[in-house]
């Protein structure tokens, strides 16, 4: 995505099972391959991961006050 993600929309690159379709790929964002999982994100779930992400989206959308 060119201009960037917007928060809520999900990536151009996302398969329906919900994995990067250009994962591994030298046509990957740097942004993407720069973020590195941790146990805080990963939790011990895809449910716990997911929320973080989605609170980490939230987070840093366009005029979020926080």
């Amino acid at each position: 995505m060119p201009s960037g993600k917007p928060a809520g929309v999900p990536c151009v690159q996302l398969l329906p099972d919900r994995r990067c379709a250009i994962f591994g790929e030298p046509t990957r964002p740097a942004f993407c391959a720069g973020l590195k999982p941790a146990a805080d994100m990963c939790g011990d779930s895809r449910v716990h991961a997911l929320a973080w992400l989605s609170q980490l989206e939230a987070a840093t959308a366009p005029g979020h006050a926080g």
